[in-house]
Formats: structure tokens, sequence, C-alpha cells
């Protein structure tokens, strides 16, 4: 815990996208704003997904509206490091929740973008895993771009910063494309062993969560919140998955050399990064005590609960 008493006040909010975690944030920061006086919030969107006729993005843009949250149009990814400064010095509290579809090169773009507009306070996209704890070199690439991110916002005091560690999203555990749950065929393909362990959140939770840190008093400050929805070895979500579907579950082990080897093979696939560099089981989870969803008391979605909530339709004899 940070020792330094801070002045800073989120009270003039923008949030960067609006997507599977924006959302979340956004809601949340609305209700929790109704209840803090002067606070407002404002979201960055590219002119395209305000206008789409996509009924997704037409649905998210009136919920947006209907929250009292002003629409501000821009691109992160055309725009300059000075132009988006220009858009940041507007703000007190700017959070990055564009993920990594922006590319690579992004979050270091934004966190010069804020660090030039001289925002008192940033949150940048860190939604994710310890990546210091995981350390540079790993399979992953983006997370040695996270570590420079990093390592650019402690070299310097004029603007606070918060980062907020997740774990995986919880439902990304379960996307066949990642290969670990097969439903299909009633299979866990562990990464790294069956007692390899993961620490996962719902993108719902981190919206409430993540409300909660930006109003909590005091005001946290340069320091890495940690959050845990559950922390689960893959052997005990085969379990968990027997008991909610009533079915057996195989397992198997998908080990660091044999994951290493396939990304060999094919070196730029994103999911075979990501399979690789959690299969070494570093930085990817840790105890649900101390978290700050435990400290405070605030509940979570647990793998047993989303199981409930999402699978269990798909039950069968």
């Amino acid at each position: 815990m940070n020792d330094v008493v801070s002045a800073v006040k989120s009270r003039n909010i923008l949030v960067l996208g609006a997507g599977e975690l924006g959302m979340p944030v956004l809601r949340n920061l609305a209700r929790r704003a109704k209840n803090v006086e002067g606070a407002r919030i404002s979201v960055l969107l590219r002119a395209s997904a305000v206008a789409s006729d996509e009924p997704t993005k037409r649905r998210d843009i009136s919920e947006i509206r209907d929250l009292g949250i002003e629409i501000v149009v821009g691109d992160l990814v055309k725009s300059s490091v000075d132009e988006l400064a220009s858009v940041f010095q507007q703000y007190d509290t700017v959070i990055g929740c564009t993920g990594y579809a922006a590319g690579i090169d992004t979050p270091m773009k934004l966190a010069e973008a804020a660090l030039r507009s001289g925002v008192p306070r940033y949150f940048p996209w860190q939604f994710g895993v310890d990546f210091e704890a995981i350390g540079r070199g790993g399979p992953q690439d983006i997370f040695d771009a996270q570590l420079d991110v990093r390592e650019l916002l402690r070299s310097q005091s004029k603007t606070e910063w918060v980062i907020i560690s997740t774990g995986m999203f919880m439902s990304y555990l379960f996307e066949p494309e990642f290969g670990v749950v097969d439903l299909n065929n009633s299979a866990v393909h562990a990464l790294g062993s069956l007692d390899t362990a993961v620490t996962l959140t719902t993108p719902d939770d981190i919206g409430v969560l993540t409300a909660e840190i930006v109003f909590f008093e005091p005001t946290i400050r340069n320091e890495i919140v940690f959050l845990a929805g559950d922390t689960i070895t893959y052997g005990e979500v085969a379990d968990k998955l027997e008991a909610a579907l009533g079915r057996p579950f195989s397992r198997s082990e998908w080990t660091e050399p044999f994951l290493m080897e396939e990304l060999a093979r094919a070196p730029q696939n994103m999911m075979r990064k990501y399979r690789a560099a959690f299969a070494q089981g570093r930085g990817v989870a840790w105890d649900k005590a101390g978290t700050f969803n435990q400290r405070n008391a605030i509940p979570v979605t647990d793998v047993t609960a989303w199981i409930g909530a999402n699978l269990t339709s798909s039950r069968s004899n």
C-alpha cells in the first residue's frame, strides 16, 4: 500500500473504449457517480462506432446515452500522441479499456499521451496478469510491452497511476478457441499441468471493482491493485464442470514444452502465445486473500457460479 496521501480526486473521468470491459466499467462508474458530488463520466469512441447500424453497437450507444455519459469522438489508432494529449488534458482521470485489439504499440502510445497531457490520474489498460512476476522475454510479447508502460509511469511523478490486475477474464477460459475447455468432447486440457493455477475475474465484476477503486478514499495512487473472482487449478475446473453438468470430463496436460513447440510452428499466433505463457504458471495466479474485493467484502463471481449461470443449459445425461 502506498503510504503517501493523494490530493487527486476523480471527478471528470474519460473512459477509452466501450467493449467487453468498457461497458461494465461505464455502467458502474455512472452508478457510483450519482453519489459523488461533481462526478461526470465521458467515453471516447470512434465515429464509426457511434454511427454504426450494428444492433449490438446501437444498443450500447443507447445505453451509454441513457446513463448520462458524454460521448467524445476520437480514434486511438489514427490520432497522434499530441492529438490524444489535447483530449486527455480536459479530464482529471483517464481509464484505458480498449484491450489489445488496437495493437501492441497502443498501450505505450496512450501512456505517452496521458503523461504529455498532464492528466492527474491514469489507469492504463493492464487488466490482466502480474507482468512483473512473469518477467521479460516470455512467449507473449504483449506482456513485455506492458512492462514498458509500467516503467514509463514509474519514471515520473506528475501523473498518478493505478494498475488493476484481474487475471484472465473468466469467460475466456471457456472459449472454444482457447482450447482449455472442450465442452463438445467433455474434456479439459490443462495449461502446464492439472495443478497449474489461474486467477479469473468476470468483466462485470471488474467493472464494479474498478468503479470502487476509482472513488475509493483515501485515493489509491501509484499502486497495483489485485482482484480475483476465483483462483483455481485446471484440475479443479474439470471437477466443477463434472459436478455442474453431471457428466465425466477427461483430463490431459498441455505441457509448457509442448505448447512452446506449437508456438514455434506459428510464432505469430496470439492464442498459442497466451497458452504458452499461462502454462508457465508464473504471475497468472494469486490468492484471493488480500485482494481488493476480499479486503472490502465485495462479492464476486467464482467459477462454480459462472458455470451455473452460463453452461448448465448445455447439461446432458
